[in-house]
């Protein structure tokens, strides 16, 4: 749980948003064709997760609640 702790984090947030914004620049400027499109869509995942505070990974895998919000107030008790 250490993982969805952190990953709601500010820091947490903060870096899902910076790797979400280099994977769609990466994708847009970078590559060419398909993959790059592809690429960039990845990148919206942890992009717009990180800026709507949603934990999708903690979600899926770690049985934790969507909202970033939720995770810290479980995470806390």
């Amino acid at each position: 749980m250490g993982f969805a702790k952190f990953m709601s984090s500010g820091l947490g947030r903060g870096i899902r948003i910076v790797a979400g914004l280099a994977l769609i620049a990466v994708g847009l400027f970078l590559m060419d064709g398909i993959a790059g499109i592809i690429v960039a869509v990845v990148g919206a995942v942890p992009f717009l997760a990180g800026v709507f505070d949603v934990c999708v990974i903690g979600a899926l895998l770690l049985g934790t609640p969507f909202k970033g919000d939720e995770v810290r107030a479980s995470l806390d008790e």
